[in-house]
């Protein structure tokens, strides 16, 4: 079969798990040969000899395995980040938040920020990207996610600019050291969430906040004032914006404002705390 042909058959079997299939098909056929788009379309007609290979992508992907563990990359920023099992996919959401942290460190001079939970790292390595002599101390519970984290940290030549850390929110973290900012997309899913399917194949624990699900926020958000750190930016759940409104009239602050994601969901917030 050429490639035209194989990306018709089996994006068949693929309408009932994505609303691309001929594109997702397309992407796994270019990773199989190591190639790009524009390879792929220049040489569609010619013929496709790895359809085993083939085969067993779309087979896991039909039971709705994510393209991104398939493929073992994801796109963030515009960047391009290794992924891989047991760390939490990135979502495009995720860039508001960056935005958001880079907006208040380009008029500062301390530039020393903490990422609690960072998980394949895009958060920490985009800042380190995106912002001149910053300092980041990034922190997960997930030797994985920290191994990845690296990884990706050296892929795009940031590792000078991260320290990479094994704790708990901020057990391991020296009480010392003058952060001005901590940045976290935490878990926040509350325990007995129905999952959709693909999600299920993500690490629980990079998802699931506790009984109500805003519990490890709500803990985020004290140890970050006892340790009088000036800023404060955090995902949340699209429902819980009014408890932890209301949960932030038991601290000294100064201002603090909640934002929207792309679908115009309630998705995170920023605190700047009285120092």
């Amino acid at each position: 079969m050429t490639i035209k042909e194989v990306v018709r058959n089996y994006s068949q079997r693929l309408k009932q798990i994505t609303h691309i299939p001929a594109k997702e098909v397309e992407i796994l056929i270019c990773h199989i040969l190591e190639k790009n788009n524009i390879w792929l379309h220049l040489n569609y007609n010619n013929e496709f000899n790895q359809i085993e290979k083939l085969e067993k992508l779309i087979n896991k992907r039909e039971k709705d395995y994510p393209l991104e563990y398939l493929i073992g990359k994801a796109s963030f920023y515009g960047e391009s980040f290794l992924v891989r099992e047991n760390v939490l996919i990135p979502r495009p959401e995720t860039e508001i938040l960056v935005d958001n942290a880079i907006e208040i460190l380009k008029e500062t001079q301390n530039k020393t920020v903490l990422e609690i939970g960072t998980g394949s790292g895009i958060i920490s390595v985009m800042l380190a990207l995106l912002i001149k002599d910053i300092k980041i101390i990034a922190v997960d519970i997930n030797d994985d996610a920290l191994a990845l984290a690296k990884e990706n940290a050296k892929k795009h030549s940031v590792e000078d600019k991260i320290t990479f850390i094994k704790s708990d929110l901020y057990t391991d973290i020296d009480k010392n050291e003058d952060i001005f900012m901590t940045i976290s997309n935490p878990p926040y899913i509350a325990n007995n969430y129905k999952l959709p399917t693909n999600v299920k194949y993500e690490p629980s624990n990079a998802l699931f906040g506790g009984e109500v699900g805003d519990e490890l926020l709500k803990n985020i958000i004290d140890e970050t004032s006892k340790r009088e750190i000036k800023y404060l930016l955090c995902e949340m759940g699209y429902d819980q914006k009014k408890p932890l409104e209301n949960y932030l009239n038991n601290f000294n602050i100064k201002d603090y404002s909640f934002y929207q994601d792309y679908e115009k969901f309630d998705r995170g917030f920023t605190i700047e705390f009285k120092n």
